[in-house]
């Protein structure tokens, strides 16, 4: 138990630091590729704005390619006069290598500048062209370029920007963070496996006081019992057995049979408990373990049906199983409807890797929300389980933490639901 809790703490820790690391790295990285787009946007719109021209830098935020005149009107292919700086430098324009592609109102390409380019010819510029004026594209990507479309007075402008500078810029951000990412991780993830024991180890402690406890209380109960029990026999000698005495040895017994399942409860629990493992058949150990409850179920008006598949194998403990299957066919009688049926089956499970025990009672009022918690200790649901027509059930509410405790010790899974008038419960032994 300790090791699985152990366990699930570093599983619980490690995901949510997955996550984290995801969010983070996923977060810059996204930021990065958005501001490097936003960026080669605007040059797109400066080069458009200044119909296919890089305009000359001004420090002051204007940037122009010829001086101003004072006539009341300016050229249609005069640089616009952005109204502040945009962040770029004096080595902006030659730094960046694109070319221009016009074409007239009727989308036919009338014109290409490649004199910023070396790597797309006329012909190959005008191909990209094309390619866009068919899309209806207003600004994507093609190949290695970032292409942005506007408007001018004789019809559209394209211009294409290389773009292989900053997507391998991209690329190796990437890499790299993802790469210190996964590094930071493995290493969180060591320091949370070396601690872990450190930080579960107020939970470890109160679970061994609470074991110690279950395991000296009984053995100091045993003692004042075995006296109760031994004067109540001087009494019903002295004078004859009444009411009194036989309730004495009835609240015994239950207390005794209250003890030994409690420390078998605690040592189920133990972090490796004292199990036989061994091949055996199990379909033997199933229909011996069950068929004593067939005379106890007609004494109380219902059918027990063993449903057993034959020669089925299986490597565990033998004793133990048989222990499981005694308490879930007990449990099945003794709450199953008046006249009711259970039903006890032992099959392979579908996909050939299981062997699956299930042990099925019906149930017209089955126990209502979390059925998983009628494994908890002293559990018992009073409105389904407990009564039935005003017959008190007996039993500790503790046999089926005893059946959970001996299936988790096969590394094996239980588990119940309630389905067409029928509690079933499932062992899935693997």
């Amino acid at each position: 138990m300790i090791k699985r809790l152990q366990r699930k703490f570093v599983v619980i820790a490690a995901v949510c630091l997955l996550i984290v690391e995801f969010a983070i790295i996923g977060g810059i990285n996204g930021v990065n590729i958005y501001q490097t787009n936003k960026n080669a946007d605007e040059l797109l719109n400066i080069i458009i704005e200044n119909d296919g021209r890089f305009p000359e830098f001004d420090p002051k935020g204007m940037k122009h390619d010829k001086p101003q005149d004072n006539s009341d009107s300016a050229s249609p292919h005069e640089s616009k006069k952005p109204d502040k700086h945009r962040g770029f430098n004096e080595e902006t324009k030659y730094q960046t290598r694109y070319f221009v592609v016009y074409a007239d109102s009727n989308g036919e390409i009338t014109k290409v500048d490649t004199g910023h380019v070396a790597a797309v010819s006329s012909s190959q510029a005008i191909e990209y062209g094309k390619s866009v004026l068919d899309s209806g594209k207003t600004s994507g990507t093609s190949g290695n370029y970032r292409y942005k479309t506007g408007d001018t007075d004789k019809g559209k402008i394209i211009v294409f920007m290389d773009c292989r500078s900053d997507s391998a810029t991209k690329n190796r951000f990437l890499l790299v963070s993802c790469a210190i990412g996964a590094a930071g991780y493995i290493l969180v993830c060591l320091l949370i496996i070396i601690f872990s024991k450190r930080a579960i180890r107020p939970v470890v402690e109160s679970f061994e006081k609470q074991k110690q406890f279950i395991t000296d209380a009984g053995h100091e109960i045993k003692t004042p019992l075995a006296i109760i029990s031994a004067n109540t026999e001087v009494l019903e000698m002295v004078s004859e057995p009444n009411e009194w005495t036989v309730s004495i040895k009835n609240q015994i017994t239950r207390l005794n049979g209250l003890l030994k399942e409690l420390l078998s409860l605690a040592k189920m629990e133990e972090e490796k408990p004292a199990l036989t493992m061994a091949d055996f058949n199990i379909s033997d150990a199933v229909y011996y373990a069950a068929s004593p409850f067939t005379t106890l179920a007609e004494t109380k008006g219902k059918k027990l049906t063993i449903d057993v598949a034959n020669g089925l194998t299986y490597h565990g403990d033998e004793g133990a199983i048989r222990q499981l299957v005694s308490i879930l066919t007990e449990n099945a009688v003794k709450y199953a409807d008046e006249d009711g049926e259970i039903i006890v089956k032992l099959f392979t499970s579908h996909n050939g890797k299981e062997t699956d025990l299930e042990v099925s009672n019906t149930c017209k009022e089955p126990p209502q929300g979390d059925l998983t918690k009628l494994f908890d200790r002293f559990y018992r649901d009073d409105s389904s389980r407990s009564r039935s027509k005003g017959e008190k059930k007996g039993g500790y509410g503790i046999g089926l933490s005893i059946a959970q405790a001996i299936v988790r010790s096969h590394k094996s899974k239980i588990s119940c639901k309630a389905e067409n008038g029928m509690m079933i419960f499932t062992a899935q032994l693997k």
